[in-house]
Formats: structure tokens, sequence, C-alpha cells
């Protein structure tokens, strides 16, 4: 007989309380390391829009900007509501990371690489994979050819690939996954999109995941606020629903009474 899964907090409620903690770090290190496919240790939480709570705190965006051992910054934005200019805001963000991290009288070569990783529970751009990763190379108009750092420009940079000198982006149409989970990175999306971890998944952070974002260990007033925050997603998903789809409803409607 099949165990049921154990109720977990969602990663965006836990991205706002939980996770901030050096000692959870390891469920974001997790996450980044299966998405990244390379091994990451989160040095520090650096300031960012989610930290500041107001009474005019905006639910439907979560965020957090961590600094890795390589100094580089990573930032994880989380977004439910449609916003057709997401890209320019992915673009901003990233620039703005650039600007404030980079000293006054400094070398452009000291600017800091910065990852930016979108988790999106709405329906974002057209496309059938769930996982789309954005880079900046250079191809030659005449012969193909890509672009690359000469030997010093590497040695300064690190790298002798021009698209890790830019920043990266991420895209996780959580929407779109099937949830079969194939592989670990699989297993994360997985959680992302139904908030349950199943027993036989090994990707890294998972277990921790489960250990420290279990509902029933959280207080009563964690509990209250956690649903709360919940109820807002679903009060604003209903909004969109009644002013987006009714009113393309209605438009359509009248484009048809006027061919008619």
């Amino acid at each position: 007989m099949a165990t049921k899964e154990r109720k977990l907090i969602s990663f965006d409620w836990a991205i706002k309380k939980i996770l901030r903690s050096k000692a959870n770090f390891e469920v974001l290190e997790g996450f980044l390391s299966e998405l990244l496919f390379e091994e990451i240790k989160i040095m520090e939480i650096l300031e960012s829009e989610s930290n500041k709570e107001t009474k005019e705190d905006k639910f439907n965006r979560v965020d957090i900007k961590v600094k890795n051992s390589n100094e580089e910054i990573i930032l994880i934005e989380i977004q439910y509501d449609r916003e057709l200019d997401y890209l320019q805001r992915m673009l901003y963000a990233t620039s703005k990371t650039i600007a404030e991290h980079i000293q006054e009288g400094k070398a452009y070569s000291e600017i800091t690489r910065v990852i930016f990783c979108a988790i999106l529970y709405f329906n974002f751009g057209e496309g059938d994979d769930y996982v789309y990763k954005g880079t900046t190379s250079f191809i030659g108009m005449h012969n193909n050819s890509v672009l690359k750092l000469n030997p010093k420009q590497a040695q300064l940079y690190k790298t002798d690939c021009v698209d890790k000198t830019f920043p990266q982006y991420y895209l996780i149409r959580v929407n779109n996954f099937n949830n079969l989970a194939k592989d670990s990175l699989d297993e994360w999306i997985y959680f992302l999109k139904n908030e349950e971890i199943k027993d036989d998944f090994k990707a890294k952070g998972l277990a921790k995941a489960k250990e420290v974002l279990d509902y029933l260990k959280c207080s009563e007033t964690e509990k209250r606020e956690y649903e709360k925050f919940k109820e807002s997603l679903h009060d604003q998903a209903s909004m969109y629903e009644s002013t987006y789809v009714v009113g393309k409803m209605d438009g359509m409607k009248e484009g048809m009474r006027k061919e008619s």
C-alpha cells in the first residue's frame, strides 16, 4: 500500500521564510547544482527585493540573491503573474545587479558574473520544452565561426568562452512539465510544481528540503501565515481570470458580432 506523501511548504514561501538561514543553504545549493550542472556552494545571501517586506508587499513575485564560492551572483526569481515584458525585467534585474556590485574606479574585467534563474508559473512564450538556457555568443556573419577569447583574455577572465563573461539565463516553465521525472533536475521541477518529494527522489538538496519544509513542523502562527500566502496566490489567479481571460473572451464575441 503506497504511503501518502508528506505535505511540504512551497518553494516560494520557503525562500521568503526558511531558506535564507545558513543552516538551510543545502536546499538552494542542491537546486542550483542540479540546474547549472556544477557544484554550487553558497557563501552569503545578498540584499534583494523580497528581503524588504512592507504593508504593500506583493505575493506574486519572490526573489533571492546569493553569492557563490566563485564570486558569482545568482538571482532566483519565482513569478506567478503574467508579464508580457518579462524578458526586459530579466535584463533590468541582471543589469542593475551588475551596476550595484562593481566598485567605483574598478576595471570592467572585475564585473561580477550574474546568473538569473526564473521559475515561472504562467504561460511564457512558445516552445515545447520546460527548461530553457540563454547565453550570449558572437557568431561570424560570413562563416558562422564562434568568437573566442585570446590567451591573455582567457587568463584575465579565467575562461576561454565569451558566453561565460556575460549574464546567463535559465527559464523554468513549471506549467509545461508533464510530471514525469526522468532525471534529478526533473525531480526538483516535480517538487516545484506539486509541492511533493517522492521517496525515491535522489536529487541534491531534496532530502534536506523534505526535512526543513515539512508543514507539520511549522508552528500555528507559521501555518496561518503560510495559508494566507497561498490564499493570496489563489485570489490573484482568480483576478487574472476575471480580467484578462474574460476580457479576451468578450473581445472575441464582439469581433464575431461585427463580422456577422
